[in-house]
Formats: structure tokens, sequence, C-alpha cells
């Protein structure tokens, strides 16, 4: 099977939605490569495991430019010297700005752990929480110049007992993630080739 489904992933923390995405591909439910891992953290845990897995990866601190822009394009530089198709946010913790969004316009993912437009942002679990909500859950957002207020792909809901502990609802959403987040993208690469 020819790979043409070029992906970059951008990450700040674990890499649990990073696991997620290569064993989809190793199970042969996503064709997709990932030609790239971004971080934006130097001791983010998802490094190991794009190098374990022999992701080229770069590791960038957005402090060390003189702003936005210039970061981001050396993001965008790294992308095209791989020739990467789609970007996926997969806990990344920084809003994408124009240089990115026009270079890659309608094909930057993102995954959030909410009902979108519920809880948007940080801490999204807390923030159910704290309203004692009995539903929340999981959704997979093109990514625009806002904070998780890009068009919705697809959502899952799932329920939170008042037994529920954070890390038990947390647990309970990377459930979610792991499949929907994977399914979602080989959709839209499969859209993408009917086209």
């Amino acid at each position: 099977m020819v790979m043409s489904n070029k992906i970059a992933i951008f990450a700040s923390g674990t890499g649990t939605n990073f696991d997620a995405i290569m064993d989809a591909i190793d199970e042969g439910t996503l064709d997709a490569e990932v030609s790239l891992l971004v971080t934006d953290k130097i001791n983010a845990g998802v490094i190991e495991k794009a190098q374990n897995r022999d992701v080229d990866t770069v590791v960038y601190n957005p402090k060390s430019f003189t702003d936005k822009a210039a970061y981001e394009s050396a993001l965008l530089a790294d992308c095209r010297a791989r020739d990467v198709e789609w970007i996926i946010l997969a806990g990344y913790m920084r809003l994408i700005g124009p240089t990115l969004l026009e270079a890659y316009s309608k094909r930057i993912v993102n995954i959030h752990p909410s009902l979108l437009p519920a809880f948007p942002g940080k801490d999204a679990i807390g923030q159910a929480l704290d309203k004692k909500v009995k539903v929340t859950g999981v959704t997979v957002h093109f990514v625009d110049d806002g904070m998780d207020t890009g068009p919705i792909i697809a959502q899952e809901a799932l329920s939170i007992t008042e037994e529920d502990t954070k890390d038990e609802v947390r647990r309970k959403i990377q459930a979610v993630e792991h499949k929907l987040y994977p399914r979602v993208i080989q959709s839209l690469l499969t859209k993408e080739e009917a086209k």
C-alpha cells in the first residue's frame, strides 16, 4: 500500500492520542503516515514515544522566536519539507495563528475533551465537574483562529456520575478519544482522496 496521506502531529503533553493514532496506523485502520511530530515543550512525554517509533521530531521553544509568525513559519517549513498534508493537534496547548491557518486551510484538526461549544479552552474536564454536568464528551473540530471555535466534525457523549473523580473522567474521555480521533482522521483522508 502506498502511503500518500502524510500528517504532522502537534502535541504538548504525554502523547496518549499520538499513541492511539500510531496504533491505528499499525493496525491498518488508519491509512496515513506520521511524517512529523511537533512539540513546544522540551520535556514533553510524547517526544520519547515519537523517537521509539522513528517519527521525525522537532522541538521548539516559541519564546525563542521574535513573534508567533516567525515561530509558525519555522513549523510551516518543517511541514512542507516533509510534504505534510494535514496537521493533527493532539494535546497541543497553543492557539494556531494565521501563518499555519492560511497554509493549511481546513486541514488542521483538533480534539477537545468536551461537547463544544461547552467548556472550551484549558481544563475542560475541571470546568465540567465544577458545573456538575451529568454528560460531557469529546469533540473533533477543524481549527480556526478562535479557541475551540472551529466547525465541529464529530462528537461523542459520555456520562459523569457523582462519584467520578477528575482522573476517572479523564480516563473515560481518553478511552473515547483514542477510538474516535483515528476514525475521524481516516474519514477526512478518505473524503479528500475521493475529491
